[in-house]
């Protein structure tokens, strides 16, 4: 179990696995999009350690540009129940904005709503 915790709690790793969740596949603009803040190397570390490790998958179309998408593997899907549940305690500790604006990434989207950390653990 800790193998599988330090994974997922590096830095943006949870967050990352949850947009895919929420979205589906996704190109890396798109995920950089999503995930406001994070720079291009950290987001290219985190999806090559989670390709390595055999949770999400990297398809690339050699197209000119070529079209390179991540989605999660049945092994990233496995972790779904746990990302839900971790939302939802996020949401009852008060840690997301309710107030964020609708998402407009795919309408496949589990839930229009973005998460926003509001930074409220321990009285910060």
């Amino acid at each position: 179990m800790d193998a599988l915790l330090s994974l997922l709690t590096g830095p943006w790793t949870t967050y990352l696995l949850w947009i895919l969740r929420q979205n589906g596949p996704l190109r890396f603009g798109e995920l950089k999009r999503q995930l406001q803040g994070i720079s291009s190397r950290v987001l290219t570390l985190r999806l090559r350690m989670l390709e390595e490790a055999g949770v999400i998958y990297r398809n690339h179309r050699p197209t000119i540009p070529p079209e390179v998408s991540y989605g999660l593997t049945e092994r990233g899907e496995e972790l779904g129940n746990v990302l839900d549940e971790l939302e939802v305690i996020a949401r009852r500790w008060g840690l997301v904005s309710e107030t964020a604006p609708p998402d407009k990434v795919g309408s496949e989207s589990r839930d229009s709503t973005p998460i926003r950390y509001l930074g409220k653990i321990n009285g910060e």
